[in-house]
């Protein structure tokens, strides 16, 4: 929606009589991976859905409050993505470690009341104000043991705390005689309070994990639970949608419903990397933003009216095999309405540039090198003063020494798409890596030439053009984000990334020393 100022507005809220169907968007929790909801959100919005009811649980009221305190998705993907991470961390006094019998959470929420919720801005005088749309969080209630929904006039920061206190992470917020918690571990989204609602789209934003996968060690077990009692909690919701469409398809009309119940789930096609990984760097709240973005995208892109099957197996995910990651920004000078990347760059010499920020995830190393073409995917966003900053990508590619389209050419290739002012664009890059001297080895594997074409792949017209390049600095930055993925031991995180290392190795040496 367009933000029409005073305490009311909110994005994403449908127009006073509009027509369409009544949508509810429903987040999920997932720790401080919940970053990745904002690209999500993001997508949804550019996408001109609305939705007359929200809801969050666990991590995910934070969207939810962002949303009702009048955030656009691009101020939500701006805060989260300069959020430090260890603004979440804040620990107990000593005194409750060393009696360790009565320790009831390893940290409290002073870092999130006084950091988090300051910089991401929310404000729960605007979420109590809030009129256009209807705001549901859910928290545990220890006492009765069952899942409270709290509307958002009846919100203020100590209860979106405890929607978010997960059992041994924070302490249970106490008042009242009320002990409360995060839900998550019993219902990590509510569907059905969308759907007593009337709701007749539900829109899901789920980031928790959902494999096959069954690992050991102390975190990931205490992660496993939690998946395992969130995911059947979904599951059971979806079972109960199923049965109300049974009776609608009879003639019933439960809630007032007259037609089907159509569910749409964003989720991630593996397992998202876990809070450790954000705090020590193995990925930043700006890669999560821009995987939420291109999920959301993908779905949009392949919608089916009638939505996801309400079965099980609509919200498994991929296993999660050895790979590696790295984020990668390149930049330089570009000129919109050159279609040549050399002459694109010199007319735009000290004036307008383009930077792309690429995040490299290669799910699977023994499959990448094993094809032909050395392909996987690529995320990221966009800076181009024309267009805008943090344009979210998706539908990207990468691929590394790729056949070129001569002898002694190879090719590696950075790809993605992006849309601006409702119109696609298709940014595509090549680096050029021929059998030449190793003197050219660093320009080279530095050097992208690029060209942006309208449309949603390389085929459309090509409307601006320029070189991009990867510096000194940005290659440190580089090689400081590069870590291997979803091995289980040491030897097998060496070994992947050993892999991917003797693979890059080995064709640089074919081009610039054996020069073939």
């Amino acid at each position: 929606m367009t933000d029409t100022g005073g305490q009311d507005s909110v994005y994403g809220a449908p127009a006073a009589g509009d027509p369409g169907p009544a949508r509810s968007l429903i987040l999920s929790g997932g720790g401080m991976r919940v970053s990745y909801q904002a690209g999500a959100i993001r997508a949804l919005m550019e996408a001109g859905l609305t939705f007359g009811h929200m809801d969050g649980t666990s991590g995910g009221a934070i969207n939810l409050a962002l949303l009702l305190s009048g955030q656009s998705p691009e101020a939500m993907c701006d805060r989260w993505r300069t959020l430090p991470s260890q603004n979440f961390l804040s620990l107990r006094p000593l005194k409750k470690y060393l009696r360790s019998a009565d320790l009831t959470a390893m940290g409290d929420a002073d870092g999130i009341l006084a950091r988090v919720f300051p910089h991401l801005g929310v404000d729960m005088r605007q979420v109590r104000a809030v009129s256009c749309v209807a705001g549901t969080f859910n928290v545990f209630d220890y006492v009765r043991k069952v899942n409270r929904v709290f509307q958002h006039t009846e919100m203020d920061e100590q209860l979106l705390v405890a929607s978010m206190s997960l059992p041994g992470v924070l302490p249970p917020v106490e008042r009242n005689g009320d002990v409360l918690l995060d839900s998550a571990f019993v219902q990590d989204v509510n569907l059905m309070e969308a759907v007593r609602r009337g709701a007749e789209e539900l829109w899901v934003v789920w980031c928790l994990g959902n494999s096959a996968q069954y690992r050991g060690g102390a975190l990931r077990l205490y992660v496993q639970m939690l998946e395992m009692g969130a995911n059947a909690a979904l599951n059971r919701e979806l079972e109960r949608i199923a049965e109300i469409n049974e009776g609608i398809a009879r003639g019933d009309a439960p809630y007032g419903l007259k037609r089907p119940v159509r569910v749409h789930l964003i989720i991630p096609k593996r397992p998202l990397p876990l809070d450790p990984d954000l705090m020590t760097g193995r990925v930043d709240h700006a890669t999560l933003i821009d995987m939420g973005y291109a999920d959301a995208r993908h779905y949009l892109d392949s919608v089916r009216p009638e939505g996801i099957p309400l079965l099980p197996e609509s919200t498994m995910m991929k296993d999660s095999k050895p790979g590696v990651n790295f984020r990668e920004t390149m930049a330089g000078f570009f000129s919109l309405d050159e279609t040549d990347p050399q002459a694109g760059a010199a007319k735009a010499q000290g004036g307008t540039r383009l930077a792309m920020h690429a995040t490299v995830d290669i799910g699977d190393i023994r499959e990448f090198i094993s094809d032909p073409q050395h392909r996987s995917g690529l995320i990221g966003h966009i800076d181009f003063a024309p267009f805008g900053q943090g344009i979210p990508a998706s539908g990207g590619v990468f691929q590394l020494f790729a056949p070129g389209n001569e002898p002694k050419l190879k090719w590696m290739v950075y790809e993605m798409g992006f849309t601006h002012q409702g119109k696609r664009y298709y940014l595509a890059g090549k680096k050029h890596v021929r059998s030449h001297s190793i003197f050219r080895m660093w320009t080279d594997t530095t050097t992208l030439f690029t060209q942006l074409h309208e449309g949603a792949d390389a085929s459309g017209p090509v409307v601006g053009a320029g070189v991009l390049t990867l510096g000194v600095i940005d290659l440190i930055k580089l090689l400081s984000t590069f870590h291997s993925t979803n091995a289980e031991s040491i030897g097998g995180r060496l070994r992947a990334a050993g892999a991917f290392a003797g693979f890059f190795v080995r064709e640089l040496w074919k081009s610039y020393v054996l020069k073939r």
